[in-house]
């Protein structure tokens, strides 16, 4: 595939139109019309609808350019990593991790592992699970940490967490009162859900419907860290990630135990027949070291 075509079709989809592109990649509208016309035939895909000199994306458009994204940041990150190995930096790491440990988490770990490796860069990708399992099977990190089930293959796990889940409620809500929440007690409360996307969503719809506990569910994010905002302004409780739990150092947000052991589980990935450097046992070890601190501290 001909970089220089999906190139153009990529910034057509950023500028809008075929001038913005013309002028970005300093060639002219025709030239670039006739690139578009090649990667058409040569995908078999109709990209874009022509109405009056301007150019429509089409749903395919749509659902092709998440893919010609991640492919150009690849490229980007090739382009990065051929310069560290240039000026002897080769020792660079590039993780990818799920939000409820890349927002306070790994910054933590990245803090530890930068004072005894001052000479190592890190980069961090803060993705969803699911994305993070595509990066580490194809290669664009060296090290993933995610919830499990994995749906994909091409990488080893470990385990990393495996903890149950907590639940967040507002210093002046009636469950801050109690040291253990009993299923029962989230009968006809506001419960901030996670989205589909999260696994802990299907463990917790199975559990309510089994002990027949209705709640009121209105308000869902994928994210614990904007959970336990919305806890802050009381627009419900929560169930967490312990990481996050212990993280939290709000005055409105109190955790309790939660009586039903809802598991959360996070696993380490490094993708298979690849030469695992050395660097990354040593980031894992500053996270490892970290982890067992923080979990160290829970006093619910």
């Amino acid at each position: 595939m001909n970089t220089k075509l999906l190139e153009a079709f990529r910034i057509i989809m950023q500028t809008g139109t075929v001038a913005g592109a013309a002028e970005a990649l300093g060639r002219s509208q025709s030239a670039v019309s006739r690139m578009l016309d090649r990667l058409e035939e040569e995908l078999q895909i109709k990209l874009f609808d022509r109405r009056k000199g301007r150019v429509l994306p089409t749903p395919e458009a749509h659902a092709l350019i998440e893919d010609v994204e991640r492919a150009f940041i690849s490229l980007n990150d090739l382009g990065t990593r051929a310069k560290q190995v240039r000026e002897g930096h080769e020792s660079n790491l590039t993780i990818a991790v799920l939000p409820a440990l890349g927002i306070q988490f790994v910054p933590r770990v990245m803090g530890r592992f930068s004072r005894q490796n001052p000479e190592i860069g890190v980069t961090s990708h803060v993705l969803t699970s699911q994305s993070v399992e595509q990066w580490v099977a194809r290669h664009q990190v060296e090290l993933g940490l995610a919830e499990t089930p994995f749906r994909r293959s091409g990488f080893e796990t470990w385990a990393f967490i495996d903890e149950p889940y907590v639940l967040a409620v507002h210093a002046d809500h009636r469950l801050a009162q109690l040291d253990l929440v009993k299923i029962g007690d989230l009968r006809n409360e506001k419960l901030i859900q996670w989205t589909n996307i999260v696994a802990a969503r299907r463990l917790l719809d199975e559990l309510f419907q089994h002990a027949g506990v209705s709640v009121k569910s209105t308000i869902e994010t994928s994210m614990s860290s904007a959970m336990i905002a919305m806890v802050r302004e009381n627009l419900g409780v929560a169930l967490i990630d312990p990481i996050s739990a212990v993280l939290t150092r709000d005055p409105q947000v109190v955790i309790r135990r939660f009586e039903a052991n809802v598991p959360c589980r996070i696993a380490r990935m490094m993708p298979k027949q690849g030469y695992q450097r050395e660097v990354v046992n040593m980031f894992l070890a500053c996270a490892e070291q970290e982890r067992d601190a923080l979990l160290a501290l829970r006093d619910w």
